[in-house]
């Protein structure tokens, strides 16, 4: 690999990243074009600003410690009309208030969520679960381990976020405004509950304009 120019390298990891049609950390890349991190995150780097600024019909997204090739928003109508995708409804209120919990306080059981909301939360987390914005993630050693969730990729993607950081800061609540878990997983903070900021949905939540490419 030593042998290719920076073109080849953009051209070899263009081609990887397109045969995979699934998000490729990485790690893989540099493993396969023998390149250091911060080589390979460069010609990521230069890719994604190539896509964009030459208003092509591909996007490179960067999601965590993952890189995926996707088509470009301006064009979802016509990726809608040409494989007949039907556009999913937006995500309800309930939904987001749900999400956000999730994105910030994970991985949380769902007893969490109804404690924070203030209402059952079962059947939200079912569709979030449906629609791969959500997943277990293990089980929270208590009586009755109940799961705990957490965000998955396809949530980065939905809010096309690159990592978790992304997320606007929450206030600062101060160590007695925290939430926490007692040891039978129920919520044991004895101050008043503080608000979370909502998720705002970006123009059509799940974007068929991020379709991977296959």
């Amino acid at each position: 690999m030593d042998s290719l120019d920076s073109k080849e390298w953009e051209s070899a990891i263009e081609a990887i990243l397109f045969a995979s049609g699934e998000p490729v950390r990485t790690e893989r890349i540099c493993m396969t074009m023998g390149l250091e991190k911060a080589e390979a995150e460069a010609v990521l780097q230069k890719l994604t600003d190539y896509y964009a600024y030459e208003r092509r019909g591909i996007r490179l997204l960067h999601m965590e410690d993952a890189w995926q090739l996707c088509s470009a928003p301006d064009y979802a109508e016509q990726v809608r009309k040409a494989f007949e995708i039907r556009k999913p409804a937006k995500l309800s209120q309930p939904a987001l208030e749900v999400l956000s919990v999730i994105a910030y306080y994970q991985p949380v059981t769902r007893a969490y969520v109804d404690q924070i909301r203030g209402v059952d939360s079962s059947y939200t987390m079912g569709l979030l679960l449906e629609r791969k914005l959500i997943e277990p993630c293990g089980r929270l050693q208590v009586p009755g381990r109940p799961h705990v969730y957490r965000t998955t990729r396809q949530f980065l993607r939905a809010f096309h976020l690159t990592s978790l950081e992304d997320l606007p800061d929450l206030p600062d609540f101060g160590v007695e405004g925290q939430l926490r878990l007692s040891e039978d997983g129920q919520v044991v903070d004895g101050t008043e509950r503080q608000a979370i900021p909502p998720l705002e949905e970006t123009a059509e939540e799940i974007r068929e304009e991020d379709t991977p490419i296959e």
